[in-house]
């Protein structure tokens, strides 16, 4: 059965601009789809370039007496946010499974993950500290104080609709910024649904905007964007291609950027690791959200001394996954996203076996269950030449390479232009520090599988992006320093 909402009207199907939810303006309409059933159930507003300008008008216009609000009362604002959020954690959790796909204990989690950034900024709203500097001669003060940057445009992907919105929005506002967002075109209900949730709050009109796009005219809404200089900050989070595509075009106006890009996460698995604790680390780190996730392990090395026992009980676990629609309590991976995302995991489990590696695991598509579901996969024997070692494949496949050398792996582990995330596990701590400094990324998981947190910097390095997300660091993303000097006093 689909799943319902308890309270309805969560479920929106027009912009939110300037405090009013309001259609398209030229009346376009984007179908939003459930991936279990491969079905429409609700219509969204297609947006376009009216629809982009007026969110930054509206944004524009309520910015100065947003910076001016005291942080605290900010921070009071956004806790009442946070509280809505959690009051409706099962109506979110569910609209987020029947866009997304994701189980719905999955759903339910994301909420809560989305609330903690919502919580975690409305304390950081009242910590936002300048500096008094030493004068180098008498008379003088010298103070550094930062200031909100402006308007921000926010651009999400569609694999966590709650998560990525709530990351990028709350430290916005909590700074004294105003914001227009783009949601997927895939997911666009749970940003609206969590808008809803912020007019509820109390948020004043236009500090909060959100503009539906399909993937068709995405880019008219986006350029809107990046040619206003009042838009002096981009977030967006998604592909490597689009995301140097905005760092181009953002140029014109010199707008800052956070860019949170794509991944090629390796995990290695040491001789002297903790077996059990290596395959349960990637079980959670691969296979949340079907493996739909930027951190999401997309390389396996495991030293020969342990590779059949790591891949036999890694297959166990594999094989045991329930796999099914989120209206099921007792799906543990859901369908994929939509026909795109399967046939590019079918494209590179082909190749890959094609190319010599073996199926142990899954290996195939589930058209029983529907036309976009594919196995939990295992592959062993590949290499880096296979399409699944070079292309994040966002899905359940979990290809393992065979090494011998330390060395050889870490060189092996940073032969991407990618460097999001690591994982590696080992029992050795002086590897263990050797390891985590040997490796590029931003973020690195020693003997940890579940890295994202909302008190720490989450952002890559390389062609991964720039830019950090959470913690303290976050909050900065949104402000710039100001330089205060005062003279001639007596």
């Amino acid at each position: 059965m689909p799943l319902t909402l308890q309270r309805a009207e969560l479920q929106r199907h027009q912009n939110f601009i300037g405090g009013r939810w309001v259609a398209a303006a030229e009346g376009r309409q984007l179908p939003v789809s459930d991936p279990a059933l491969d079905q429409v159930f609700a219509q969204v507003p297609d947006s376009g370039a009216v629809d982009a300008q007026a969110a930054v008008d509206a944004a524009q216009a309520a910015f100065p007496a947003w910076r001016a609000t005291p942080a605290k009362q900010r921070a009071q604002l956004l806790k009442k946010w946070n509280d809505l959020i959690i009051a409706h954690q099962e109506d979110l959790g569910r609209l987020i499974s029947r866009e997304q796909g994701k189980p719905l204990a999955e759903g339910r989690g994301e909420v809560a993950y989305a609330a903690s950034y919502v919580e975690w900024f409305a304390e950081e709203a009242t910590r936002s500290y300048g500096d008094m500097i030493p004068a180098p001669v008498t008379g003088r003060r010298m103070m550094a104080v930062k200031e909100p940057v402006g308007v921000i445009a926010a651009i999400t992907p569609w694999n966590f609709p709650a998560a990525m919105i709530a990351r990028k929005i709350a430290p916005a506002l909590a700074a004294g910024c105003t914001v227009v967002a783009k949601p997927a075109e895939d997911t666009p209900l749970t940003s609206l649904a969590l808008a809803r949730l912020a007019e509820e709050a109390g948020f004043p009109a236009g500090v909060l905007n959100i503009v539906v796009a399909s993937r068709e005219r995405a880019a008219e809404v986006v350029d809107v964007w990046l040619a206003d200089s009042r838009v002096r900050k981009i977030t967006f989070t998604g592909s490597t291609p689009v995301g140097k595509h905005l760092a181009r075009e953002s140029a014109g106006t010199l707008k800052k950027l956070s860019l949170e890009l794509g991944g090629n996460a390796p995990f290695i698995v040491f001789e002297d690791a903790d077996v059990d604790a290596a395959v349960a680390g990637l079980m959670a780190a691969k296979f949340r959200n079907g493996g739909q996730t930027c951190v999401s392990p997309n390389r396996v090395f495991v030293h020969s001394a342990v590779h059949e026992l790591f891949v036999e009980k890694l297959a166990a676990r594999v094989v045991a996954l329930k796999v099914g629609p989120a209206s099921a309590e007792d799906s543990q991976i859901g369908p994929m996203i939509n026909a795109r995302a399967v046939d590019k995991i079918a494209r590179h489990v082909q190749d890959a076996v094609a190319r010599g590696a073996r199926v142990v695991v899954g290996g195939q598509r589930l058209t029983s269950l529907g036309s976009n579901y594919f196995a939990p996969t295992v592959l062993i024997n590949a290499d880096a030449e296979m399409a699944c070692s070079c292309e994040e494949t966002f899905g359940p496949v979990v290809p393992i390479t065979r090494f011998d050398d330390e060395a050889d792996v870490i060189a092996a582990a940073n032969g991407t232009p990618f460097g999001l995330a690591s994982y590696f596990y080992s029992r050795d701590i002086d590897r263990a520090w050797r390891v985590a400094d040997a490796l590029e990324s931003g973020i690195v998981g020693i003997n940890e599988g579940a890295l994202a947190a909302e008190a720490a910097p989450f952002g890559g390095v390389k062609e991964s992006g720039y830019g950090r997300e959470g913690g303290r660091h976050g909050l900065d993303e949104y402000m710039h320093t100001k330089y205060l000097c005062q003279g001639n006093l007596r």
